[in-house]
């Protein structure tokens, strides 16, 4: 049976990368360097890569622009407007308003390499 290693991201600025996902989201960051980053959020890590970088990938991947949404990544967060506010001083825009429901607060931000994050506040 094969088992979840991490989800990966191409940046081209990776401690930049590692910087938004630590400060404005909280995840731990276990290795940071100027190709490959490893972040920790509970059992799950993101690792970032360099986008000129992909040589060292034990598989095969055809190189594709990044066009629209390149990846998105789901949060949840207990304050849904502090996030939001730590994540535009480190670079991110909002894509559209937060967004009111009774079940909760949900925002889509776009990070500065055009990756999406989404934050979802339970009501």
């Amino acid at each position: 049976m094969a088992s979840f290693r991490y989800v990966l991201q191409f940046h081209k600025d990776v401690p930049r990368a590692a910087r938004f996902y630590s400060q404005g989201l909280g995840l731990s960051v276990n290795v940071c360097s100027l190709r490959w980053a490893e972040l920790q959020s509970g059992p799950l890590k993101l690792a970032l890569m360099q986008s000129n970088n992909r040589s060292h990938l034990h598989c095969s991947i055809d190189h594709v622009e990044q066009k629209g949404y390149p990846s998105m990544l789901s949060f949840t967060v207990t304050d849904i407007n502090a996030t939001v506010t730590k994540l535009m001083a480190l670079g991110a825009e909002m894509d559209g308003p937060i967004k009111y429901d009774v079940r909760g607060k949900v925002a889509a931000m776009r990070c500065f390499d055009g990756h999406m994050v989404g934050l979802y506040e339970p009501a």
